[in-house]
């Protein structure tokens, strides 16, 4: 871990598993080898230290602010991740439905209707609908 700060890490981290699940995590770096470990390394540090890893943006806010923009990205496998911690990070299923008023306005109709498709099976999933 060289090539940045390990205490960005390790912050990273502890945020990355509160919001997407230690198992997910502790899986994902697991299956980390030669090729992709940097990549998880930089990434844990950069995106979860660094991005999240400030108090000025509380995580359930950033949590809506990611599922807007990896909705315009249309990273569906990874808008559903983020979904499923948006509900760990306390976000509610009112303001994710506002949340995809939003997406369905700025990203398409077409878009929207998927994020609702895979919101309502997370949800019926996590028991709130």
């Amino acid at each position: 871990m060289s090539t940045f700060d390990e205490d960005l890490f390790r912050k990273g981290l502890e945020q990355r598993k509160a919001t997407l699940g230690a198992d997910y995590v502790e899986k994902n770096l697991a299956a980390a080898d030669d090729f992709n470990q940097p990549f998880q390394e930089a990434m844990t540090a950069w995106c979860w230290g660094f991005g999240w890893g400030d108090a000025v943006i509380d995580a359930k806010t950033r949590s809506m602010m990611n599922l807007t923009m990896i909705a315009a990205l249309g990273k569906m496998a990874e808008w559903e991740l983020h979904l499923r911690g948006a509900i760990k990070n306390g976000v509610t299923k009112d303001e994710i439905r506002a949340a995809l008023h939003i997406i369905a306005i700025y990203c398409g109709v077409p878009q929207g209707v998927e994020c609702f498709r895979i919101a309502r099976s997370v949800l019926e999933e996590e028991g709130l609908l």
